[in-house]
């Protein structure tokens, strides 16, 4: 609908003819159609003279309205001009804090503004967002990666860690679609591809409170397990998640949500796919799966508001994949035997307590998080490797072993402002491969967040082995830097 403007000193309407001008021609092109629907002329008259008639009286209620809104509006304006002519040269407001004519006029520009800009639509609506995250590491170890077992070399490095490209939009209006593509540098000869981290399709429309999601994506697994490396509270994987779910919880399959209809948050969430973590491969050509060959994973979760400004947040999780196919591959031990795993079993309980005051959530905040994990699985022993290839004929317990083990991980971080943090993190953890081989790493750290798509962090990390592990002990220093380009679904997530 065009807006009426007026003139402050004569009062008149600029568009109150062509509104009536409109008007009128929608009228007659209404009667002129209604005209080639009927042959009773006496009632085309009729319609058109209560037509006529009902016109009349709102041109009359529509100029009345305009004339009283006018009148109106002229008498606060110039009760507003007298208020201003009493005002000091030199101040923009009086005492009532009633504002100047200059005042107005930048509000009504800012106001006409407004008004066109939601009138524009947006060349870009129809395709999907897109976002660039980079991040690279600089760091120095004590210790070579022969002593500390890891793939990046000791002393001085640098590591493209990650170069991730997200793409995500609606399919339709019943579900949406993402795509995460990742590159890393390869340690030995720093090249770096790219390869298809995630891309999956999830529902948005699903009765009873279901979620679908299905594809390649971050099984939901504990707290941090299905969550990008960027995203964590500090620089590196915890131990017990790099060890016993193989880092991030990658899978081909599909997952179920369910919100259950009840007064208080309770989220179930259930799926299988082909592998489960970083370290996952396919079986090789030629074999046949099985069901027992899929990995099957499950949460239980829910949250309390423990006080206005307190809150818990925990949940229990469980894998199992009954035949893994040689998940990992052959392993080989310091005593020259190996290792081929054949059942796969993870259990995990998490929680996180949070402190949020409502008067100031966003400048400051203390987390607390622990997730505590148990893994048993049955290796089968093989000292010459001979065996590795007969392994669904061997029947003897003597040559299969299950090994329990537990680990877990916790750490406190705390904001004190909107750029910075701090935390301390705490790693322990058994091995899966032997129960005796234990490892504990102790990392402070201090994130300063420049703005929300630019961040640093330094870290430091002491390492201890024991005897069983074969590896030294080692100290590391990390600075992370990281950014991100564009949209971006999950950003600098709290955790």
């Amino acid at each position: 609908m065009p807006r009426v403007r007026w003139c402050v000193h004569c009062g008149k309407i600029m568009t109150f003819r062509k509104i009536i001008g409109w008007s009128s021609a929608l009228c007659l092109s209404a009667m002129m159609l209604q005209a080639q629907e009927t042959n009773d002329s006496d009632k085309f008259s009729k319609q058109l003279k209560q037509l006529q008639e009902n016109f009349d009286k709102q041109q009359r209620e529509m100029r009345e309205s305009f004339e009283k809104m006018l009148r109106d509006q002229q008498a606060q304006i110039e009760t507003l001009k007298k208020q201003v002519g009493t005002m000091p040269t030199n101040a923009s407001t009086n005492g009532a804090g009633v504002a100047t004519a200059d005042q107005l006029d930048d509000l009504n520009q800012k106001v006409d503004s407004v008004v066109e800009a939601q009138k524009k639509t947006r060349l870009s609506e129809f395709n999907p967002a897109i976002g660039l995250v980079g991040e690279t590491l600089f760091s120095y170890r004590s210790r070579g990666s022969e002593a500390t077992g890891s793939e990046r070399p000791g002393g001085f490095d640098v590591n493209q860690r990650s170069v991730e490209l997200n793409i995500a939009g609606a399919v339709d209006p019943f579900a949406k679609a993402y795509v995460v593509a990742n590159a890393s540098a390869d340690s030995a000869t720093g090249e770096a591809a790219f390869g298809i981290e995630e891309a999956a399709l999830q529902s948005t429309s699903l009765p009873w409170n279901l979620e679908l999601k299905a594809g390649r994506f971050f099984g939901e697994f504990g707290k941090l397990s299905y969550i990008h490396d960027h995203e964590l509270p500090f620089v590196n994987r915890p131990l017990v998640l790099d060890n016993y779910i193989g880092g991030e919880s990658r899978t081909d399959g599909a997952q179920l949500n369910w919100l259950l209809p009840a007064p208080h948050y309770v989220s179930l969430t259930a799926g299988f796919g082909n592998g489960f973590g970083g370290d996952s491969p396919l079986p090789n050509p030629g074999t046949f799966r099985h069901l027992g060959g899929f990995n099957y994973f499950g949460r239980l979760s829910t949250y309390f508001d423990l006080t206005p400004n307190v809150q818990l947040d925990t949940g229990v999780s469980g894998l199992i994949n009954p035949s893994t196919e040689d998940r990992g591959g052959v392993i080989a031990l310091p005593s020259g035997s190996t290792l081929t795993e054949h059942e796969r079993r993870v259990a995990g309980l998490d929680l996180k307590l949070s402190y949020v005051p409502l008067q100031n959530n966003q400048f400051q905040r203390l987390d607390w998080g622990t997730e505590l994990l148990y893994s048993n699985g049955r290796n089968l022993f093989d000292p010459d490797g001979s065996l590795a290839s007969a392994s669904p004929a061997l029947n003897g317990d003597e040559f299969m072993k299950s090994v329990g083990s537990f680990g877990l991980y916790s750490y406190v971080t705390y904001k004190w402002n909107r750029k910075w943090s701090a935390g301390f993190l705490f790693d322990w953890m058994q091995s899966p491969l032997n129960n005796r081989d234990v490892s504990m790493a102790y990392s402070p750290y201090l994130t300063l967040a420049m703005t929300h798509w630019n961040q640093l962090r330094l870290q430091y990390t002491h390492t201890d082995h024991n005897a069983a592990s074969g590896l030294r002990n080692d100290d590391a220093i990390y600075l992370q830097w990281a950014w991100i380009i564009g949209s971006h679904a999950h950003g600098w997530q709290q955790r």
